[in-house]
């Protein structure tokens, strides 16, 4: 997704928070995980026949036989594969090695082997950036947020990457991995037993204020996500719900066969779910039948929420529910990702994501790299819509620079009266009295811990301000 690569809003970081230390990249996925070696034997022995490969097998003997340092003959035939697919010049076709192939698993799966815990770097420190999943092994061993993990079984982190430090951490359910924690300036060790970890990708509750609206939010379109909406608006109708706001910000898509059935929940059997287009502009289509969703229907007044980083399948979803059920969507225009990729495997440690379809609206609309407009338009305001505030180093009066004027934007947005790129008196006073309200030692400097608490108290006030949310209520009410 480089849609937005210049600027990744606040909202998007506390949105996507859930995920990180788990890469994936947004889109819709038919997986198939079986190995075609036979397929492929064919397919090389067919460029030989044929001459295709002379040159790279030319290339290769040449390296291997001159090249004056020593050569990774694995290195290479990746550097190969690898250079195929970007030569696709297409950002949702890549080759996967054995760690990203897994990652992207994971990121889909309704269930992960580890210790529970969301891992972010905060001043280049792998830290625990919210309280760890309940029942898991990192809430029995009584860790917390903001705890920095120093080492893992022994290693240090220092200088280690996310994805590093992450592939460390997890491993086999029922396998040990020791943390060496630093908690203020405590330090200590803890061992803690892996397990298997539950990931949540649909959330929801009964509106605070409006107790016949249920509020769901689709995270992702995972393996298992079908059946937890099923689960959600059953349990939400029980609680009173009598139409829903369905949440699809954020969400950069996921498994086709799981936003299939999904769609099919809300539409009339023998409406168009979706239709493809092949590389030979061969045209198929997916309509709304009981052997996709068994039978259960959602027949309530519903509104969809859509934004620039909802992509994929939350665009299928959206496309399908807007155009063969005249249920509207309010927010803003989509990201625009209007093509399906398998997922295949080359051996047993990697794998190729290739894009092999086009996917189109109802109405037969290719809405790739346009986006869908919402039926009403609405967003957060602009002044809420801020980076996160950088981990880099303590911010303290005196300092001056980019960094310091989006801090200063938080502050002003929470009610001070700071601006500029310069941490002055008034930023020192302000970060004082905020220090003092959130209960932190009043250093008037922004560390760590201050960062994380104007963050909490910002996603509170974009809560408080979620015009798009407030205009679903609006329309449901109607």
């Amino acid at each position: 997704m480089s849609k937005h690569n210049q600027f990744i809003s606040f909202n998007r970081y506390i949105i996507s928070l859930i995920c990180v230390g788990i890469i994936s990249g947004g889109g819709v996925y038919i997986v198939q995980k079986e190995i075609r070696l036979a397929e492929k034997q064919e397919a090389v022995q067919k460029a030989n026949e044929t001459g295709d490969l002379k040159k790279v097998y030319a290339l290769y003997d040449e390296i291997m036989d001159n090249y004056v340092e020593k050569v990774d003959k694995d290195d290479l035939i990746e550097g190969a594969i690898k250079g195929m697919t970007e030569a696709l010049d297409d950002p949702f076709s890549s080759y996967l090695n054995n760690e990203e192939a897994d990652n992207l698993t994971d990121s889909l799966a309704s269930t992960f082997e580890g210790i529970g815990a969301v891992v972010t770097l905060m001043d280049d420190h792998p830290t625990i950036a919210e309280a760890p999943i309940k029942g898991s092994p990192a809430e029995k061993a009584g860790l917390t947020a903001e705890d920095i993990i120093a080492k893992v079984d022994g290693k240090s982190t220092a200088g280690k990457t996310l994805t590093e430090v992450v592939s460390t951490i997890r491993g086999k359910k029922g396998t040990e991995v020791t943390l060496s924690i630093q908690r203020g300036k405590e330090t200590f060790d803890v061992t803690l037993k892996r397990d298997t970890i539950p990931q949540e990708s649909v959330k929801g509750a009964i509106d605070e204020k409006n107790k016949s609206i249920g509020s769901i939010q689709i995270l992702t379109f995972g393996e298992n996500t079908a059946y937890e909406l099923k689960e959600m608006i059953q349990s939400l109708r029980k609680d009173g719900a009598t139409s829903f706001v369905i949440d699809l910000r954020g969400n950069t898509g996921g498994l086709l066969d799981q936003v299939e059935e999904m769609s099919s929940m809300f539409l009339k059997d023998g409406k168009t779910i979706v239709q493809f287009s092949d590389k030979k502009g061969n045209k198929s289509e997916t309509v709304a039948d009981k052997k996709l969703d068994k039978g259960f229907k959602v027949t309530e007044p519903v509104v969809l929420l859509v934004d620039g980083y909802s992509a994929s399948a939350s665009e299928i979803f959206a496309t399908a529910l807007n155009e063969s059920a005249d249920i509207p969507l309010i927010g803003t225009k989509t990201y625009g990702k209007g093509t399906v990729q398998t997922v295949h495997g080359i051996d047993d440690k990697s794998e190729l994501k290739l894009t092999v379809m086009k996917w189109l609206t109802p109405s037969g609309k290719w809405i790739h790299k346009k986006g869908i407009e919402p039926t009403i338009e609405a967003d957060y305001p602009k002044e809420y819509l801020l980076s996160p505030i950088s981990r880099e180093k303590t911010l303290k009066k005196g300092d001056g620079s980019e960094v310091v004027e989006n801090m200063n934007k938080f502050l002003k947005a929470l009610g001070y009266q700071t601006e500029g790129q310069i941490f002055d008196e008034k930023t020192e006073s302000a970060v004082r009295d905020f220090q003092k309200k959130s209960q932190l030692p009043e250093t008037g400097e922004v560390d760590g811990k201050t960062a994380t608490a104007l963050e909490a108290d910002m996603r509170q006030l974009l809560k408080e301000n979620d015009t798009a949310y407030h205009k679903a209520l609006d329309k449901l009410k109607e």
